[in-house]
């Protein structure tokens, strides 16, 4: 009996361990300098520059992503981190220039866009893309 109990500690404990690891590494916080915080769009958001966006957005973030932004794409599950879900309150908070350089950066998983998409304005767009994709 005291061998199950044992057991029984060691396994509860070792989940908890791991569960604890994989939330810190879901929640780990991206910094963004306060001048990237500042920056603002250069593009209008309007059905041609959003037909635009869609079709970035199928190529080059809907595998991670989801087309709906929920993270639930084909490739999310291969992921180190988690895509995130763009729908939520959170998200939508982050400035314009927050998620631009988030995008133009990248870390860990997610690749840098600087180099896929050197045009500045198709980043842009792709920033008036997630703002759609609110609950």
């Amino acid at each position: 009996m005291k061998k199950i109990v044992l057991l029984a500690t060691v396994v509860i404990g070792s989940v908890a361990v791991s569960f604890t690891v994989f939330s810190e590494q879901q929640v780990k916080p991206w910094p963004v300098p306060e001048a990237s915080k500042k920056l603002k769009s250069t593009v209008a958001s309007d059905p041609a520059t959003l037909a635009e966006a869609k079709t970035l957005w199928n190529t080059h973030c809907k595998s991670c992503h989801g087309g709906k932004g929920l993270g639930d794409g084909s490739k999310a599950a291969q992921l180190k981190t988690e895509p995130g879900d763009f729908s939520t309150a959170d998200f939508q908070s982050q400035t314009d220039g927050s998620l631009f350089y988030k995008l133009s950066e990248g870390r860990e998983d997610m690749p840098s866009f600087k180099k896929k998409l050197p045009d500045v304005d198709e980043r842009w767009v792709l920033i008036n893309f997630m703002r759609t994709l609110k609950k």
